[in-house]
């Protein structure tokens, strides 16, 4: 019972989560070709043999494949593994299209469409991953509002960066590394990407402003979602009394600004602890692979479910829950689906530039190397990312404990 409670809490929070997240990817270059006329052969959920399919009017195949994680989006005349055919693969599909006389439909062809419309349909489905994520901020935002703690310091601990930089009780942070600061959960997002970095920090004092430079340190956290973590930290805490939380209400226009901002700032956060960790500044052991966000989604659903008082308010909180973190996680997949490597939509737009500018596609060759290159680089990264994930679990310690 309590194996397939884990998998329950595990494996299908975590499949719900990554189809939503993958599906509204795949719909924005579905959505995008389709209002620029371009002839779509099919739209799959899944991969591998179909469990389920149809046909719609306009010719689309609708598939559902029966492993649930991922999807795609063919479109006529998409046999090159890199979707980018060169131009002796256009010569021999335009010829083969006016010999069946299917000239008229060349216009309508992915791979014969201006650059520009191209593009538009790659940048799509990272677009719309950010979309997704303002959506979800937004809607939860203007339906429940938040709970927020001023940035306004009661405690700073001694002997720590913030001790060292000179902040007091009382003092209330304006803004820390350039970010206006309007919450304390701010700061925390702030520092926890700052470890051994000197951060400006701007506080009101007394009625006026003053500023100090502060250098985060490490310290070991354990988090009910996301287990022990490596995060700067300042030595701060706020006044936590039930009087000193604030909720606040949005409309939906403040909604979706905050969303939108939310959204940008964890893009933002993003990048910057990927820059430090290929420049070496932090260890690259924090990066999660698909057990590492499988285990971050049983948390979160977990954590919806402690404390409900039935199985709809159960469903209830896991839902809320699992909705921040899918916002989380396309954020994530967004931003990774335009790094410029081929196999990703960023590697597309960087042939497509090339295109521009030689005005001829890359040789087939040079493609299938880029292809090759570009697939070794993103199963490393997930076998590295696993392998970070199975330390994390202890997997091996386990091992050694059985075969002790």
């Amino acid at each position: 019972m309590q194996f397939l409670q884990s998998v329950f809490l595990a494996v299908i929070p975590f499949l719900l989560v990554l189809g939503v997240v993958v599906t509204v990817h795949e719909l924005g270059h579905f959505l995008a070709a389709k209002s620029l006329g371009t002839k779509i052969d099919r739209f799959s959920i899944g991969f591998g043999r179909a469990i389920a399919s149809w046909t719609d009017k306009s010719g689309v195949e609708w598939r559902l494949g029966w492993l649930p994680i991922g999807g795609y989006v063919r479109f006529a005349g998409d046999d090159n593994a890199a979707s980018i055919p060169d131009a002796e693969d256009l010569k021999t599909m335009r010829r083969d299209l006016i010999e069946q006389g299917r000239g008229a439909e060349i216009s309508r062809y992915f791979h014969f469409k201006p650059i520009w419309q191209r593009a538009i349909i790659v940048a799509a489905g990272p677009i719309a991953n950010f979309l997704l994520a303002i959506a979800i901020f937004a809607s939860l935002l203007m339906a429940l509002g938040e709970w927020v703690v001023p940035a306004r310091i009661a405690v700073v601990e001694p002997n720590t960066a913030a001790a060292a930089a000179g902040f007091k009780p009382g003092d209330l942070i304006v803004s820390a590394a350039g970010r206006k600061i309007s919450r304390f959960d701010d700061i925390k997002e702030v520092v926890a990407v700052r470890a051994n970095v000197p951060t400006p920090f701007v506080v009101e004092r007394d009625g006026r402003q003053v500023t100090l430079v502060a250098t985060p340190r490490w310290r070991v956290a354990q988090d009910a979602v996301a287990g022990t973590q490596k995060l700067g930290s300042l030595g701060i805490r706020p006044a936590q009394s039930p009087s000193d939380f604030i909720q606040i209400r949005y409309n939906p226009l403040e909604a979706v600004a905050r969303g939108t901002e939310r959204t940008w700032h964890t893009l933002e956060t993003t990048i910057y602890y990927l820059g430090r960790m290929i420049t070496g500044q932090v260890h690259a052991d924090e990066l999660r692979g698909p057990l590492g966000i499988a285990t971050v989604t049983k948390n979160v659903a977990q954590l919806g479910a402690d404390g409900s008082s039935g199985p709809l308010d159960t469903v209830m909180r896991a839902s809320l829950n699992l909705l921040q973190l899918a916002a989380l996680i396309s954020v994530s997949i967004g931003f990774m689906n335009l790094l410029p490597v081929p196999v990703l939509d960023g590697g597309h737009l960087m042939f497509y530039a090339y295109e521009a500018v030689a005005r001829r596609p890359l040789a087939a060759k040079v493609q299938a190397a880029g292809y090759r290159v570009g697939l070794a680089l993103v199963l490393g990264l997930m076998l590295f990312a696993t392998w970070n994930d199975l330390q994390r679990l202890n997997v091996f310690n386990l091992f050694g404990g059985l075969f002790s």
